[in-house]
């Protein structure tokens, strides 16, 4: 072949490369979100994260005028809302004698309903306060309670196109589902496939839950939320902590869903950037 035709071939095909598409980064596939409220979507937007998770009650108890402001909003930032937490308030019961199961509906299809519009497909279920049965209740009548909740639950979250994520919480805030491993047995109690569970690191690492637990839990955890347990604050350092379990794991049963912060911080426009670029660190780092 001629040198001037190899080159010109080599040069077509350098044009054509160039005009493809970029490869996808593979460095990480989990999305980083924050846990936060409506007032904080412009400073979730300019801190670069992939989206917001807004609180579920919070959304529910608005008017419909601040709801229709609250979506243009969203569209107009160009925000996602891929999550959502604090499900149920407390003043609705969902175990005790003072179940109202009429009240759970409607208030669960109301909030459902908003929140799907928005782009939620997970919703965490903490909810400390609203699973709390009170002292002297039986502890396996409260425990039927909420698997039977969950029971009518799950129907209505497939019919949105989301998964209720179970938090288990540490005793001082709830006392009802502590543990990851006892999150499983209700998911198997339930046996909703809508019904799964949210990894909140904090209150795993309360409970010195087994790490292990996070590889029987494998593809049952459809949600996390992050924090360095030391103080409940934004994660910055890999030496701040010992992470090193925790992302092994989740590298291990593949999780490729979304991690949001639940942390505090006394400079969010500083540490937010930090904290993103640590996670995603994290996430992408070798054993």
């Amino acid at each position: 072949m001629r040198p001037k035709l190899v080159i010109g071939c080599l040069c077509l095909l350098a044009f054509c490369v160039s005009r493809l598409p970029a490869a996808p980064d593979q460095t990480h596939t989990v999305r980083i979100g924050y846990c936060g409220t409506i007032r904080q979507i412009d400073d979730v937007k300019a801190a670069g994260f992939d989206y917001i998770e807004l609180r579920t009650s919070e959304v529910a108890a608005l008017s419909d005028a601040d709801y229709a402001q609250l979506a243009a909003k969203l569209k107009q930032t160009g925000l996602p809302v891929l999550a959502t937490y604090l499900f149920i308030p407390a003043n609705i019961k969902l175990t005790g004698p003072s179940v109202d199961k009429e009240q759970q509906m409607n208030y669960v299809r109301m909030a459902l309903d908003r929140v799907s519009r928005l782009g939620a497909r997970v919703v965490a279920l903490g909810s400390g306060p609203a699973r709390q049965y009170p002292e002297g209740f039986p502890k396996q009548q409260a425990y039927e309670q909420f698997v039977e909740f969950c029971k009518r639950l799950g129907p209505e979250a497939r019919a949105r196109n989301i998964t209720i994520a179970v938090e288990p919480l540490r005793p001082e805030e709830s006392n009802l589902i502590q543990s990851l491993a006892e999150g499983l047995d209700l998911v198997a109690a339930v046996n909703d496939p809508n019904i799964q569970l949210n990894l909140d690191y904090y209150q795993f690492e309360m409970v010195k839950e087994d790490p292990a637990d996070i590889l029987r839990a494998g593809d049952h955890i459809r949600h996390v939320h992050m924090a360095n347990p030391t103080g409940r604050v934004f994660p910055l350092r890999w030496e701040e902590y010992n992470y090193g379990p925790l992302f092994a794991n989740l590298r291990k049963i593949g999780y490729a869903r979304e991690m949001s912060i639940e942390g505090a911080t006394t400079d969010f426009t500083k540490e937010a950037p930090q904290s993103i670029a640590f996670l995603r660190m994290a996430l992408a780092r070798q054993p």
